[in-house]
């Protein structure tokens, strides 16, 4: 495998974590939003990461986002009779995002982001390096 394989393993990776970035920035965003139906209800997004192997071109890998999945969890059911969104019965739907589990998302998204960075950076110093031998 070609040495600047790394850089573009770590672009597709810092990426995959932007897109994480991004779905659980929208995820907490909705955290507190309600509506009148089940089915109107925020739910969750999530994204899904594949594994890419490119045997043809010198086994390059890397990864991306294949899918964004919702989450299939209920959402809560409040009584409020007095809000403007209530059904019939008076009950409002809140979303299904746990903000906590959002946060330590976003937390892991953004350490993998760093490392990602991390590894162009010292990839880059190494090959300047290199090129500094033949001087």
């Amino acid at each position: 495998m070609s040495l600047w394989k790394v850089f573009d393993i770590a672009g597709a990776s810092m990426s995959a974590q932007s897109v994480r970035l991004n779905t659980t920035a929208s995820n907490l965003a909705n955290a507190n939003t309600v509506s009148g139906s089940a089915e109107e209800a925020y739910s969750a997004r999530h994204p899904v990461f594949e594994t890419v192997m490119d045997w043809e071109s010198e086994a390059s890998a890397g990864v991306r986002v294949s899918d964004i999945t919702t989450s299939d969890k209920e959402p809560a059911k409040v009584h409020q009779p007095g809000h403007p969104e209530a059904d019939a019965d008076g009950y409002v739907y809140m979303s299904n995002v746990n903000p906590v589990d959002e946060l330590v998302n976003m937390i892991s998204a953004s350490r993998g982001y760093q490392n990602s960075v991390e590894v162009m950076n010292t990839s880059k110093e190494l090959l300047l390096r290199t090129l500094r031998l033949g001087q």
